[in-house]
């Protein structure tokens, strides 16, 4: 399919140029998240489930976790977000700030997910390629529901 469909191969080219995303990455995404860069960025975090979700009720004031979601996607995303750690400066950064502030590696690790599909939302729905120097924030962007 990416030989002979031209559309296909620019999305999953799109998203390799980010650092950390593979093809496997990609075309994971592009098949089991078809969503992507459709929908808002809460809404996609939830879809693969690296939304923080609270479990509160009335004064019981719980831990926030991650849950639900498709799990493929979550683990693809987990492989991908290893690599981003090591090679990709934005991701890197965001990674090494969260344990500054005493935050769990796990913890970290997945607001990092949570981030990098924030990012590759915003670069579906804009078909821009990954640019290290771009300060625009991609995720702040109306998306369309």
């Amino acid at each position: 399919m990416l030989r002979d469909d031209d559309e296909i191969r620019e999305q999953v080219e799109l998203l390799e140029s980010m650092k950390g995303v593979g093809k496997i990455t990609a075309v994971t995404l592009l098949v089991k998240l078809p969503e992507l860069g459709r929908v808002s960025h809460k809404k996609i975090a939830k879809l693969v489930g690296v939304a923080p979700m609270s479990e509160e009720s009335g004064k019981k004031k719980g831990r926030r976790e991650i849950k639900g979601g498709r799990g493929e996607v979550r683990s693809a995303l987990y492989m991908a977000t290893l690599v981003a750690i090591r090679f990709n400066p934005v991701i890197r950064e965001y990674y090494e700030r969260l344990l500054s502030y005493k935050k769990a590696k796990k913890v970290a690790m997945v607001a990092c997910m949570r981030k990098m599909l924030i990012i590759l939302n915003a670069m579906m729905r804009d078909k821009r390629r990954f640019k290290v120097g771009d300060r625009q924030d991609v995720s702040s962007r109306k998306t369309t529901r």
